[in-house]
């Protein structure tokens, strides 16, 4: 009997993987780039706990390093600054990807609604260097923004000197640019109820709020609390393309992360271990926030981020 037609239950390992081999040779590359950049980075965590040397063995320093980090008085800050704008881009923003979602749902013109998907998510493709360009153009004293309210009378602002607006300029902005794209998961749980359920509901004469509130928001609770607890995995980065990009001297005690801080000690300061050790921290915790996240769901809704 040829092997491709041997039943799924009686073919080995190696006979699917055979069977399925350009599967598999497409998702190589894939496999390849978390190999090199998320595996082996782990192996060599463990320069946190040794005194990095171009040459010769690492003598091991022990929580050398950590102790310097917090008793850095610099670092409770930047900790903050990283606590707060995560807070506002993955607790803040959450809700507003699902509304996003419903709201697309609710368009009923099919050229109207791609358009909109398009253009929502157009901007997640471009990178923040000319995201940052096109806001800190639009942003500056003779920039777009400060026209418009010059035209209503009101005195120019230079949003990205401003201490007390610039979080909430990169909370904007990451909404513009993930918006589209971040609610890909809940249109699609959305689009694929099945239709019957609708019908069901107009013919009891739910209105479109009962449907949305008794059929929509059921469907989309699995995805939700899937998407919150992965993205409680990236809590402490706060995101350091768009900081480093919108950073200035004005801003740059109030939006330094931790991030930028492991890039100034570790690529320009050339402190390798303590680096490590606060990038060791930060996978650490995230670890942490998915594991505890997922069992208080698990107790809560039955449902966690795997069964």
């Amino acid at each position: 009997m040829d092997r491709e037609l041997l039943p799924t239950k009686k073919r080995t390992y190696w006979q699917r993987i055979k069977s399925e081999r350009v599967l598999y040779l497409l998702l190589l590359p894939t496999l390849l780039f978390f190999f090199l950049f998320r595996v082996l980075p782990i192996v060599n965590m463990r320069l946190a706990f040794y005194q990095f040397k171009s040459r010769g063995n690492w003598p091991f320093v022990g929580l050398k390093y950590f102790r310097i980090i917090f008793s850095s008085p610099g670092f409770m800050q930047i900790l903050g600054n990283t606590l707060i704008i995560s807070f506002m881009k993955y607790i803040l923003l959450f809700p507003g990807f699902v509304i996003f979602a419903l709201m697309l749902n609710e368009v009923h013109s099919f050229r109207f609604r791609k358009y909109v998907q398009v253009v929502s998510y157009l901007p997640h493709f471009l990178s923040w260097v000319v995201i940052a360009g096109v806001w800190i153009s639009s942003l500056s004293l003779s920039g777009g923004v400060n026209q418009i309210m010059a035209f209503f009378g009101r005195d120019a602002v230079d949003f990205m000197t401003d201490r007390q607006k610039i979080r909430w300029i990169l909370m904007i902005c990451e909404a513009w640019r993930s918006l589209g794209w971040d609610s890909i998961i809940f249109y699609t749980a959305i689009i694929s109820i099945s239709p019957t359920l609708y019908e069901a509901a107009e013919i009891d004469g739910a209105n479109r709020m009962r449907i949305i509130r008794h059929i929509v928001l059921p469907a989309l609770v699995i995805p939700m609390i899937t998407m919150f607890i992965l993205n409680l995995g990236f809590f402490l980065n706060a995101g350091f393309d768009q900081v480093f990009n919108f950073s200035n001297q004005a801003v740059e005690s109030t939006i330094d992360i931790l991030d930028t801080y492991i890039y100034r000690i570790g690529i320009e300061g050339g402190q390798y271990s303590l680096a490590t050790a606060v990038s060791l921290i930060k996978g650490v915790v995230g670890v942490l926030l998915v594991w505890s996240t997922h069992i208080f769901a698990k107790k809560v809704s039955g449902t966690g981020v795997w069964s």
